[in-house]
C-alpha cells in the first residue's frame, strides 16, 4: 500500500500527503486504494535533462510540443491533415488495415495504421465490430475509465500571494511560483475524504488542488503583469448523484468551491481572476476524446497495466486487426507526456513493415 511506502521513508504527514497526490493524480482512487503506490512510481520514473523524477514546462504551452512533433514529422515528408475527423478504419478482403476513411469521404490508403486514439474509440467506434474477437471487444468495454479530474484554466491580473510565502515587493515570481503547488493536502485523510465524497456522486467539498503558474517561467504566455494559472483538481465524478447534469450551474458551483479554497491560502486570488475555463470529466471526453474524461485513456490500476493493457495478449501494440496498432496512452506503459507508447509501437510497426 502507498501508506506503507511513505511511512517507511517519511515522518511528516504534510510531506507524505503531498507525495500521495501523485499516487492518485488522474485516478479515481484514494491513497488507501491498493495499487496506488504504482501510480506514484509511474509519475516519478524517468528523468528530464538528466534529473531523475523531474517534470518540466513546455515553452510556449503544451501546444508547442504538438507543433514541435509536427514540424519534425513534416521535415521527413509526412503529410498532416488537421481538422479531418476519421470515420473508420479501412479493411481489405484479407481483414488487414489498409488506411482510414475521413468523414468528408476522403480515403487515405496505407500499409499500416497506428491509432493514438483511446482503445474505446479505436476498437468500438472506428473498427468494424464483426472483425474483432468477442472477448476482446468485451474487455475493451470493461476497461475502467472513471475520471476524478476537473481542469480549470485561469487568467489572473496579478501573481497569487500565499500566506505561507508572500510575494516580493517588485511582484516578480519567487521559486515556489515556478513549482507545483499542492493545496488541501495537509494529510492523506483529506485526500481520502475528498475521494469518498466523489464515490457517492458528489464533487469534493475540499478538493485536492495542484496549482501551477507556467507563466512564472514562460512570461510569453500572458500579458505583462498577468499570469495563467493551471488548476488540476480532484475529485469530481463523471456522473453526479441523482443523474444531475454537469451544467453551467454545477460547473461554476464546483469552480467556486475550488476558488474559495485557494483564497484561504492566497487572499486576493478571487479578486485577481479575469477569466476561467472549467473542464469537467464530460467536457474532457467531449473535447479531447478522453473516455470518461480519463487522461490516461483508462485507469492505471494493476489489472490494467503491463500485459493487460489494453487487453491480455494485446499489450504488444499489435491489435486483432493485422496492420492496425495502438500507440496512445491506452497502450503500455500508459499515460504521461513521455512518448514511450508511441516509440514502442513505432518500433513494432517498422518491424512488421519490413516484412510486407
Amino acid at each position: 500500500l502507498l501508506g506503507q511506502i511513505l511511512d517507511q521513508w517519511f515522518e511528516s504527514e504534510p510531506l507524505k500527503a503531498t507525495l500521495a497526490t501523485d499516487a492518485v493524480i488522474g485516478a479515481m482512487a484514494s491513497p488507501h486504494t491498493p495499487g496506488s503506490g504504482y501510480v506514484l512510481l509511474h509519475h516519478v520514473m524517468g528523468e528530464l535533462e538528466g534529473r531523475r523524477g523531474a517534470w518540466g514546462y513546455v515553452a510556449g504551452g503544451m501546444g508547442a510540443l504538438s507543433q514541435a512533433i509536427a514540424h519534425a514529422a513534416a521535415a521527413q515528408g509526412v503529410h498532416i491533415f488537421a481538422e479531418k475527423a476519421v470515420c473508420h478504419v479501412l479493411l481489405g478482403r484479407d481483414g488487414r488495415a489498409q488506411g482510414v476513411a475521413l468523414q468528408d469521404g476522403t480515403e487515405v490508403r496505407s500499409k499500416l495504421v497506428l491509432s493514438n486514439a483511446s482503445p474505446q474509440i479505436t476498437f468500438l467506434e472506428l473498427t468494424p465490430q464483426e472483425q474483432l474477437p468477442k472477448d476482446f471487444v468485451q474487455r475493451i468495454r470493461q476497461v475502467d475509465t472513471r475520471s476524478p479530474v476537473t481542469k480549470i484554466n485561469v487568467a489572473v491580473d496579478q501573481l497569487p500571494s500565499f500566506l505561507a510565502a508572500p510575494n516580493a515587493r517588485d511582484g516578480r515570481p519567487l521559486p515556489h511560483h515556478q513549482c507545483s503547488i499542492h493545496l488541501n493536502c495537509e494529510g492523506t485523510h483529506l485526500l481520502h475524504q475528498a475521494f469518498t465524497e466523489a464515490t457517492h456522486g458528489h464533487p469534493s467539498s475540499r478538493p485536492m488542488i495542484e496549482l501551477c503558474i507556467p507563466s512564472a517561467l514562460d512570461p510569453g504566455l500572458a500579458p505583462r503583469g498577468c499570469h495563467v494559472v493551471s488548476l488540476f483538481t480532484q475529485y469530481t465524478p463523471s456522473v453526479l448523484a441523482g443523474g444531475q447534469p454537469w451544467d453551467e450551474q454545477a460547473r461554476n458551483a464546483y469552480a467556486d468551491t475550488v476558488f474559495d479554497c485557494i483564497e484561504a491560502y492566497a487572499p486576493g486570488f478571487k479578486a485577481s481572476v479575469i477569466g476561467r475555463d472549467i473542464l469537467t470529466p464530460p467536457d474532457l471526453e467531449r473535447i479531447f476524446g478522453l473516455p470518461g474524461g480519463n487522461i490516461f485513456h483508462g485507469g492505471m490500476s494493476l489489472d490494467q497495466l503491463y500485459f493487460a493493457r489494453p487487453a491480455p495478449s494485446y499489450s504488444g501494440y499489435r491489435s486483432p486487426i493485422p496492420s492496425l496498432y495502438l500507440c496512445g496512452s491506452g497502450a503500455h506503459p500508459g499515460g504521461g507526456v513521455m512518448g514511450a507508447a508511441g516509440r514502442n509501437a513505432a518500433r513494432v510497426a517498422l518491424e512488421d513493415f519490413r516484412r510486407l
